[in-house]
């Protein structure tokens, strides 16, 4: 049974959110609350302390505008040549998530924008909102990951994982509301930001951490760098965390730059560079920065000849993971217990370079961004791009490949 714990609940704001890691009780945090994001062109929104439930207030995801005029594939966010392209010209598209009419949001690393994207091409991407703003994208920093909640056709909101000048950061907000803080005082580093979001079918929030640049934080069990933490929709540690009012779940991550699971499965999988995925397992320790006899294995690792994993997504019995210095979208069975067999190629109509996150929509489709900009790539006249690939035998449409 799906579990909700934040409905009816207000949205606690900055300090306080976060029970403290380590003993039961909870310790004096740390960190120092900082200034909330807030909107471009605003000053600073503050967190509601007490925002309505879907039972005090108006309910459900507010409409998106329907485009009514294609733009041109030459125009500065057309959608692209290429069967599977849908936009171009983005910046440092990172986050997506498919929403219930088929379009996708995608949020700019380095903007702060959200955009909506049809699933078909040549069809204007339109801005949802004002940016986010009040972002550090230093360091790989920025907006780095999008989830829906799992009542988004109820509240409307939209989980996002944040860089700060200070810290690193769970928020959430609806397309039309000011954002809220959930999680803070992540830490955040000169690199290692990386940050990723996943709901599992109980209504868990999973979120992944990179180490901020220091090995030792993501050996630490205290520290909240270099982890999958899992959480409530308000930012509380779940009951049943490995260790009571921690909301660590697994450690010794580097950097966590995908994380997948399905509304089927019952285990979560996370990959980072160069090539490992794993099956999380609550406690484990996952050998980062030094493995030891109790360092938990990968379920799988990625063909020598495709390093770089990077986002991935859980379609059916199948993971799908993309690969930035591997330039393609890799795929492999899961077994009924989560093993994760040999991973093979999957063939596109056309390279795209350097791929940043894929995700599955409910009709089977594949969305992947690239991120050939990012200065290790050789970036096409489109580029950034979003790709929607449609799989022989699913009901998105006619196969690209």
């Amino acid at each position: 049974m799906r579990r909700i714990p934040w409905r009816a609940v207000g949205l606690l704001a900055g300090a306080g959110l976060l029970a403290a890691c380590g003993t039961g009780a909870a310790a004096a945090p740390t960190w120092v609350p900082q200034p909330t994001i807030s909107l471009e062109g605003g000053a600073p929104q503050q967190t509601q302390p007490n925002r309505p439930g879907p039972s005090s207030g108006p309910t459900g995801a507010p409409p998106l505008p329907i485009p009514s005029t294609p733009n041109s594939s030459t125009g500065p966010n057309g959608g692209g040549s290429g069967s599977g392209v849908v936009a171009t010209h983005l910046s440092a598209p990172t986050g997506l998530v498919v929403l219930p009419d088929g379009s996708a949001l995608v949020g700019e690393r380095t903007t702060g924008r959200i955009v909506r994207v049809q699933p078909v091409p040549n069809q204007p991407v339109v801005p949802v909102r004002q940016p986010l703003t009040g972002l550090s994208t230093t360091g790989d920093g920025g907006l780095l990951d999008l989830a829906l909640s799992p009542t988004y056709d109820e509240d409307g909101l939209i989980y996002a994982y944040v860089t700060t000048p200070t810290d690193n950061r769970v928020i959430d907000f609806t397309l039309k509301g000011p954002p809220a803080d959930v999680l803070t005082g992540i830490p955040r580093g000169v690199t290692g930001n990386t940050g990723r979001l996943v709901f599992d079918a109980a209504g868990n929030l999973y979120v992944g951490t990179g180490d901020a640049g220091s090995p030792r934080l993501a050996a630490d069990p205290n520290s909240l760098a270099g982890k999958v933490l899992r959480v409530d929709g308000i930012g509380h540690p779940v009951p049943g965390n490995p260790k009571p009012g921690s909301a660590v779940f697994t450690r010794g991550h580097h950097t966590v730059n995908g994380l997948c699971t399905s509304p089927t499965l019952d285990t979560v999988y996370e990959t980072e560079a160069p090539s490992e995925v794993n099956a999380l397992t609550a406690g484990a320790d996952y050998g980062w920065p030094s493995a030891g006899a109790g360092t938990q294995r990968p379920a799988s690792t990625l063909p020598s000849d495709r390093p770089g994993a990077a986002g991935c997504a859980v379609e059916g019995n199948t993971i799908f993971v993309a690969t930035s210095d591997g330039q393609a979208l890799l795929a492999a069975s899961l077994g009924r217990h989560g093993q994760v067999d040999k991973f093979t190629l999957l063939r596109l109509d056309k390279p795209y370079g350097r791929l940043r996150t894929v995700v599955a929509a409910p009709d089977g489709a594949l969305w992947i961004t690239t991120t050939n900009k990012d200065g290790h790539g050789h970036p096409s006249p489109d580029d950034e791009r979003v790709v929607r690939i449609v799989q022989a035998g699913s009901a998105g449409g006619e196969p690209p490949v």
